[in-house]
């Protein structure tokens, strides 16, 4: 591929290596990514003073790369060529370039040709080729371009190079080739589709696994402990380890009668899991070293990193930067470790020597006291787990790196997590939804916030309610717990119960009192008893259990049990348990139990094949009955489909936004002319109602005339336009007399509160019906968010407002209208007439894809929506616009 762009004429360089007036540099297309073999590396624009580097990569280029590359031998770049290379706007002409370490590996760039084209062209040293490097890069270089509004990649390629033609077409993008004159014409659209994102997604999940293979599936184990605290973490891991059943090699660095330096044990490489404890002024320099020995994985188990920089101290930052150059997945700091199995056996690499049965149970935490009580609650329970991960202060790996790894790992079928806080929720709700439909996702988020800010982590904060954080949860699948033994028991009943089929559960309990809790829960969950709960006298014992167990077995009219049984006199549970895994056994359905002192998974719930999980009450018994149905819902529920519209103008709302931005500073927001909101939304299919602007009576009097009787009056008021109790809205004014007087009436009114005049806007009525809101708002920690409501004090003031993120499918935007505790009124109530759900669902989706896509657009509100029987007309609208600060979302990062 090649430009035919003259080249540049020569500039004299600033002393740090940019240019005099150069464009601005966008550091939000900075990324860290994760290649095809699983090693890290780093994208960024290019800069003035990479000329020295692009120069050593074109000369490690093969005569044969170069020539598919130039169309023409070149064994060095000429000086006017480097230039104009690395000198570019990140505008008209982009490039960015892939490095691992240092040295610059593969370069990618585009110059536009007008018309929404641009030329693409890549290069990829010999070396490296195969890793994904071209890939990776289409990636980033396509969301640079969407940003700035490109909508097609054109590039002109020799025949011989299939591997590049590969490139475009097993991204996912619908590719179309022409030969002329002996070279290959290449072009296709950008724009994601269904399909480039899956492989996207794939993409992502199957490099992220491996990156995480060297932490959660190691063949060799290096323990390294530097000063006095790291020593005894390092003589505690060699204690637990040797305690296990690890059959893979282990070595010990710095530990007592051990080598004393990672030179020592070089020629005992490589290794693939480093567990290190050090003062953290060394840590940094030390990757390197790891690196050169074979390591992939370190679990970081000191602290001393700080978040902001203090004059000796060592950043996380630093800390991060010199995992990512050395090509490492870091763990930690202060983790509390990880517990993993496979090949080499069971390796306990954690302080606790709790032994974890082996199972196919996946648990992610992050600080080391949650991480002490899910290993001793699991080990109490004798849950059979996959893996245990904790991650610390979570720099590098998170949990979404480790959803990653379970989705890949045959071994965990279920996934139970507990955090304090989630680094990128837009990826996590992605990421959830995949493994959920894989099997049950559990989570536990400490707090009422759901964003606690532990000492020495770095949190975003976000200004939407924890609801928000909820509803994304329940988007994904994502089952809610409120504690660690609730997070535990679920992961219990999960892994080794199958879901319930239908909704009616069997109730079988010595106890009548006992029998009406569980048949009230049940119905409050949901779920409903079958036929009539099952209360044996306080004495009953096993044969009195058999009896009705034998019965049950008969019946065809049950989906799961809830067996309890309380020692009123003699404690027989030890008897009644054989019987209640027999019923799990010969019946294949979903039982939980609920015997006195068996709580977990115990022998006395047991048979050869089925093990019943214990509950310490029949409230959290029920209880998961409850949840394990609802998942069963989710996992079998249409999911729908992205929504997609084939009616927006994308050229048109990109045009638009860049000429507002045009004057704008940086880091500064503008609100939308009414004008210019509603012709924005117009490109997305969204039609706002006219509204004409007046300032006295005459002229509302001629506007109402022009858009005909009868009319509304709203206060041009931020705060009052939406308040009719308050004089800001008159409705049905239907002459000009009436106008008139309104007018007269709610000037005075709007005076007296806010002790100014104001204009006034009139409108057409519209039809009869309830008035929602819709809004889309770019949030520091969500990213693009929606969300929607009815209108109202009396709900804004109850939080009444459901919540997504983007991309929605058509269920995604009808389940956040059911989702409202007020959607009643939309749906019919009281003899009331439905209302047209269908409109107002199509205007949140339009309003998802305009946020989603144009990062420009920080926020936009919808209100009133007014939703009547036959449509949903935008009565109100505003939309504030400022420079993108997140890059797009359709490409490949790591935090």
């Amino acid at each position: 591929m090649h430009s035919q762009e003259p080249a540049a004429a020569s500039e004299p360089r600033a002393a740090d290596g940019v240019e005099p007036g150069a464009p601005e540099y966008p550091a939000h297309w900075e990324a860290d990514v994760v290649l095809r073999d699983g090693s890290t590396a780093r994208i960024r624009p290019i800069r003035p003073d990479d000329a020295d580097a692009l120069q050593r990569f074109h000369t490690r280029q093969s005569p044969e790369s170069i020539y598919l590359r130039f169309f023409a031998p070149l064994e060095r770049l000429p000086d006017r060529d480097l230039h104009r290379f690395t000198h570019v706007d990140h505008s008209d002409r982009v490039a960015l370039v892939l490095l691992l370490g240092d040295d610059i590996v593969a370069v990618g760039r585009f110059d536009r040709l007008g018309g929404g084209d641009a030329e693409v062209a890549f290069n990829v040293l010999d070396d490296v080729q195969g890793k994904g490097l071209g890939s990776v890069l289409l990636e980033h270089l396509a969301a640079a371009g969407r940003e700035l509004g490109v909508r097609r990649f054109v590039a002109d390629v020799l025949p011989q190079n299939t591997r590049m033609v590969r490139v475009f077409s097993d991204a996912g993008y619908d590719v179309d080739q022409a030969l002329d004159d002996g070279v290959l014409a290449v072009s296709f659209t950008i724009r994601p589709t269904d399909r480039s994102l899956a492989v996207l997604a794939e993409r992502e999940q199957r490099a992220e696994a491996l990156s995480m293979a060297g932490l959660l599936d190691p063949g060799a184990v290096l323990v390294y402990g530097a000063g006095p605290d790291g020593v005894r973490f390092g003589e505690r891991l060699r204690a637990t380890i040797e305690g296990g059943h690890y059959a893979g090699t282990v070595r010990c660095v710095g530990l007592p009668g051990g080598p004393a330096t990672l030179a020592d044990v070089a020629d005992a490489g490589p290794f693939d899991l480093a567990l290190v404890a050090a003062p953290a002024v060394g840590v940094p320099a030390m990757l390197g070293d790891l690196a050169g020995l074979g390591v992939h994985g370190v679990v970081l188990y000191s602290g001393g990193f700080t978040t902001a920089t203090h004059e000796g101290r060592v950043t996380q930052r630093v800390l991060v930067r010199a995992a990512r150059e050395a090509g490492l997945r870091l763990v930690g700091p202060h983790s509390f470790g990880l517990v993993t199995g496979g090949a080499n056996g069971h390796l306990n690499a954690t302080t606790s020597q709790r032994r974890l049965r082996e199972g196919t149970v996946g648990l992610f935490c992050q600080s080391g006291a949650a991480g002490l009580a899910m290993v001793t609650g699991a080990a109490d329970r004798d849950l059979g787990v996959s893996s245990f991960l904790s991650a610390g202060h979570r720099v590098d790996v998170s949990g979404n790196d480790t959803m990653q790894f379970w989705l890949a790992d045959e071994r965990t079928r279920v996934s139970a997590l507990r955090f304090e806080s989630i680094g990128n929720p837009r990826k996590f709700s992605r990421v959830a939804r995949r493994l959920s439909e894989k099997g049950p996702v559990i989570t536990m988020i400490a707090g009422t916030t759901g964003q606690l800010n532990p000492p020495g982590h770095a949190v975003r904060i976000s200004r939407e309610p924890r609801r928000a954080l909820d509803e994304l949860m329940r988007q994904a699948g994502v089952i809610s717990a409120e504690t660690i033994p609730e997070l535990l028991d679920l992961a219990t009943l999960f892994s080794e119960q199958p879901l319930p089929a239908g909704r009616r559960v069997l109730v079988l309990t010595n106890s009548g009192t006992q029998a009406a809790v569980i048949a009230e829960l049940l119905g409050g969950g949901g779920l409903q008893v079958a036929g009539t709960p099952t209360a044996l006298v306080p004495t009953a014992g096993p044969d009195a259990y058999r009896e009705v167990i034998d019965a049950a077995l008969a019946r065809e009219d049950w989906d799961a049990a809830i067996v309890a049984y309380v020692p009123i006199l003699d404690d027989v549970g030890s008897a009644v348990g054989p019987e209640i895994a027999r019923l799990a056994e010969r019946s294949g359905r979903t039982t939980v139990a609920c015997v006195f002192g068996s709580a977990g998974l115990t022998p006395e719930l047991a048979t050869a094949q089925v093990r019943v999980p214990g509950f310490s009450t029949v409230e959290a018994a029920t209880h998961a009955l409850v949840q394990a149905a609802r998942y069963q819902d989710w996992r079998s529920a249409d999911r729908g489909r992205r929504v997609d519209p084939d009616d927006i103008d994308r050229r048109r709302a990109k045009e638009l936004v860049q000429a507002e931005l045009a004057d704008l500073p940086r880091g500064l927001t503008k609100r939308l002319s009414p004008e210019r909101a509603a012709e924005l939304l117009a490109t997305h299919g969204l039609q706002k109602w006219r509204e004409i602007t007046v300032k006295d009576a005459d002229g509302a009097v001629t506007a109402a005339e022009e858009l005909g009787w009868p009319v509304a009056l709203k206060t041009s008021d931020e705060v009052l336009r939406h308040r009719a109790d308050l004089g800001g809205v008159r409705l049905d004014l239907s002459n000009p007399a009436e106008l008139r007087e309104a007018f007269a009436q709610s000037e005075a009114r709007v005076r007296a509160m806010v002790g100014r005049g104001t204009t006034f806007d009139v409108q057409s009525m519209a039809p009869t019906g309830a008035a929602c809101v819709v809004r889309a708002t770019e949030d520091e920690l969500y990213g693009p968010i929606i969300s929607a409501g009815l209108g109202g004090d009396a709900v804004e003031l109850l939080g009444d407002v459901s919540y997504r993120v983007p991309p929605l499918t058509d269920v995604d935007a009808l389940e956040m209208i059911r989702s409202l505790r007020a959607s009643a009124r939309l749906f019919g109530h009281r003899g009331l007439p439905a209302l047209d759900i269908a409109a107002l669902t199509d205007a949140i989706g339009r309003v998802s894809i305009l946020k989603d896509e144009l990062a420009e657009v920080t926020s936009i509100t919808l209100n009133p929506v007014l939703v009547s029987e036959t449509g949903a007309a935008i009565l109100g609208a505003s939309v504030d616009v400022g420079h993108p600060a997140r890059g797009d979302a359709a490409r490949r990062v790591l935090p």
